[in-house]
């Protein structure tokens, strides 16, 4: 399955430090290899077809994707700092998931 970086989400992995992006890697790999059969605790749904990869460590980052026309689309991605993942952030995801043709 090809795997689709939007650029703000390229912006932000270029912000983490070696160790994260090494993370962030195989999460992606794993997304590469299981598709939408990847699951907890590496991805989980949110709604309307927006899925999270989440990538746990010193700090939690999340990676906001979705599939479209059979390929996979990380649309954004953020540093979760409460409980609960912030609503503007999903927003931005959901954002860029409408702007894919």
């Amino acid at each position: 399955m090809q795997i689709n970086l939007l650029e703000t989400v390229e912006k932000f992995l270029s912000s983490l430090t070696a160790k994260e992006i090494a993370k962030v890697i195989r999460t992606i790999e794993l997304l590469e290899e299981f598709e939408n059969n990847l699951g907890m605790p590496h991805s989980r749904h949110m709604s309307d077809g927006l899925l999270e990869l989440r990538i746990r460590g010193r700090r939690e980052i999340r990676i906001f994707y979705c599939f479209h026309k059979n390929k996979a689309f990380l649309l954004h991605a953020c540093i979760k700092k409460t409980q609960t993942t912030l609503s503007k952030e999903i927003a931005k995801a959901r954002e860029a998931k409408d702007q894919l043709q």
